[in-house]
């Protein structure tokens, strides 16, 4: 059931072309949500005291659209309301500038094949007697399109019942009325991270505030393409911005030198500029490879995250970390760069497959970990919840790993500080020694191996007497109660204590030939220390399971 209340914080205002609908639609939704209808055109007539082809015929459109802009100025001050303008009022940009500020702002987007039909009947329509209609409406369509695309929603009217496009705005403000808005400020640079359901539908409009030019490229894996390139191309068309696709395959094994030079030589070979926008839709591997090219191709383009997992949602989307893997190691070539905008579309989880949700889940565990034990304990309530996808309960999830992320590198974006964004990798050292291990086969996802070396360093830290070992005991019966491993007997593949180790040597937080391991004085109590004695680790490896 629609939150009307909750839904109308600001005058809605309908624009769009003669045929659109505004008017009609204008007055069904106003009924819908009972408050008033109002029709700017008719008010401007109220006001002038003679009729809109009198203004423009006695006193020319500049003054009109004064008049009109004056007009619109008051009648959004009795909020709420729906607001109908003419097709021109959003052209005009002052007045554009004000529905923009002060009201939310949609698009009625129609093709001309929709508008022909719904205009076939009217001879009140001055400007289509004047030639072929549809070569007039054409026209029109070049020139206010680009221009319409500037609106909050937009709203894709090429079904003729009205009612269909009634329908559709009304779930449309309520996502967008439960769209949350995190902010991530750094030192020179700010955006926001946009979470909610069904987002993807609306990417278009999200991004276009943002773009210097209506282009972009998209790097997608051929899995994620399969499912939603199409929901977000249609976005990107109705808010006219042009697009081409790159894909590449799906995996961790394209975080290499082959893919990054791939994609650097079809960015280069399809022209892209210094202005032209990177998307990356899909995981963290699409992520990271796409955020590498941007940081790289003509030493910087503008980039853009939407994630479609629950871990690059939560984790790799958020903060800048761009990278590829190498024969030696995980991540060890790569760029802080950060993006313009991330786009959490939390619907695009409902495809993804349970065991890369629970994977996902581990790194909001994580941070709880880190530092935010009451984080830790809403997970403890309400992990199930998240993981059956309820909305309520995963977007807030998203939003507080996120909140909490921000949190850290706010004062440590390129990781300089022992006690800053260096805690993110509680459990990350450990993690990927068992992906290296298991050649990123798929035996072991990304969060699942941080699940594993977290508890490893937790047992690790109550056997040094730092821990107490009521709180290792519930971080395992957490990440057990959900599926995660907690244990390297749980993974039923063989694994040397020695190859581990090895391992180890090529992290990339090796410091003077010792590695800076994240230990934890408890739930919520992580440091830094370079003092963890390589007999304690193996000790530790052979009694969970290593031979």
């Amino acid at each position: 059931m629609l939150n009307k209340e909750k839904i109308i914080n600001n005058p809605v205002t309908l624009i769009g072309l003669m045929g659109a609908g505004k008017t009609t639609i204008g007055k069904k939704l106003a009924q819908e949500l009972c408050i008033p209808f109002v029709d700017s055109d008719q008010e401007v007539e109220k006001t002038a005291g003679c009729t809109i082809a009198d203004i423009f015929e006695q006193y020319g459109e500049a003054e009109f659209r004064r008049v009109e802009h004056e007009v619109i100025r008051r009648l959004i001050k009795q909020s709420p309301i729906i607001l109908a303008t003419g097709g021109g009022a959003f052209m005009h940009p002052k007045t554009r500038a004000l529905l923009k500020e002060k009201t939310t702002t949609i698009w009625l987007h129609c093709n001309v094949e929709t508008l022909l039909e719904r205009i076939s009947h009217h001879t009140h329509r001055p400007l289509l007697n004047s030639g072929d209609k549809h070569e007039i409406l054409s026209n029109l369509m070049a020139t206010r399109y680009p221009v319409y695309a500037e609106a909050d929603l937009i709203i894709p009217c090429h079904d003729n019942k009205i009612e269909t496009t009634l329908t559709q705005i009304l779930l449309t403000l309520e996502r967008a009325s439960n769209m949350r808005t995190l902010p991530i400020q750094l030192s020179d640079t700010q955006y926001n991270v946009m979470i909610g359901s069904q987002l993807l539908e609306q990417a278009g409009a999200l991004i276009s505030p943002i773009l210097s030019q209506k282009k972009v490229f998209i790097i997608a894996d051929e899995n994620v393409a399969a499912l939603h390139l199409q929901t977000l191309t249609d976005s990107l068309s109705h808010a006219q911005i042009h697009y081409e696709t790159i894909l590449i395959p799906p995996g961790e094994n394209t975080k290499s030198f082959k893919h990054f030079e791939i994609v650097i030589n079809q960015l280069l070979e399809k022209n892209i500029e210094r202005k032209t926008p990177i998307i990356a839709l899909g995981g963290g591997v699409t992520g990271d490879l796409s955020g590498f090219a941007a940081a790289s191709v003509l030493r910087g383009v503008p980039f853009i995250q939407i994630p479609t997992t629950l871990l690059s949602q939560v984790d790799s989307s958020v903060g800048g970390k761009t990278g590829i893997n190498t024969s030696t190691g995980k991540n060890l070539v790569g760029a802080f760069y950060q993006p313009q905008i991330v786009i959490a579309d939390t619907q695009t989880l409902d495809t993804l497959p349970h065991r890369e949700l629970v994977a996902g889940y581990a790194e909001i565990v994580k941070a709880g970990l880190i530092d935010d034990p009451e984080l830790f304990q809403w997970c403890e309530e309400n992990g199930q919840k998240i993981l059956s996808k309820n909305h309520q309960y995963l977007d807030e999830a998203v939003e507080r790993a996120c909140a909490f992320k921000a949190r850290i590198i706010k004062n440590d974006e390129f990781e300089q500080s022992s006690k800053g964004r260096n805690l993110l990798n509680l459990g990350h050292s450990l993690g990927h020694t068992l992906e290296a291990e298991l050649e990123y086969d798929g035996r072991i996802l990304h969060g699942e191996a941080v699940a594993l070396g977290c508890c490893l360093i937790f047992k690790l830290c109550t056997r040094l007497g730092l821990c107490p070992s009521e709180d290792t005991n519930r971080v395992l019966k957490h990440f057990k109660s959900v599926g995660l491993p907690t244990s390297i007997k749980d993974l039923n593949s063989p694994m040397k204590a020695t190859n581990l180790l090895r391992h180890l040597q090529h992290d990339k937080k090796v410091k003077d030939g010792k590695l800076l391991f994240i230990l934890v004085n408890g739930i919520g109590k992580t440091f830094t220390s370079q003092d963890v004695n390589e007999k304690d680790l193996h000790e530790l490896l052979i009694e969970d399971g290593c031979i």
